[in-house]
């Protein structure tokens, strides 16, 4: 039983990324997505490459594998990447900093799906386009971090003391 746990857990934390995704989905740009990724690094650690490999087989499953799919699969693990690179990090104003930061440059980093297809011109229009959707992104996960990042940490903390993994 103990050797099913990574392989639960993983898949776990993918539904909780969609299904978090999904249950904020009436309030544009507003999402727990950042902030899951980024506890999930913390506290499991090499597990969260397979919850985004599931939370992005389940958004393509809900939305199509188009061009914004191939955004997805750069840009989340960016953020798992820059959670690890600042875990010395350890309080909520530092995290919803970094997570109001990430939505700031979330469309701006999605552009960049574009530089191949249209070029630099392209991928500045997408980026400026975006840029107040990504003003509300970057309020909606530092609001998000700073209120929910220290009760959710605890939790995730006590279920990892519990199946040690």
């Amino acid at each position: 039983m103990r050797r099913l746990w990574p392989l639960c857990l993983t898949a776990m934390m993918g539904v909780v990324l969609a299904a978090s995704k999904e249950a904020l989905a009436f309030l544009p740009n507003f999402e727990l997505v950042s902030l899951c990724v980024i506890l999930f690094t913390l506290v499991f650690r090499r597990w969260v490459a397979g919850a985004l490999a599931v939370f992005l087989l389940l958004e393509g499953l809900l939305y199509g594998f188009g061009l914004w799919w191939l955004m997805y699969l750069y840009v989340w693990p960016l953020l798992a990447l820059l959670a690890w690179l600042f875990r010395w990090m350890d309080t909520s104003w530092q995290w919803a900093a970094l997570s109001g930061l990430f939505g700031l440059l979330f469309g701006s980093l999605c552009a960049l799906v574009y530089l191949p297809m249209g070029g630099p011109k392209m991928a500045l229009a997408w980026a400026l386009a975006g840029l107040p959707f990504d003003a509300v992104h970057a309020g909606g996960n530092f609001l998000l971090a700073l209120t929910l990042y220290r009760p959710l940490r605890r939790a995730l903390d006590r279920l990892e003391r519990t199946i040690h993994i």
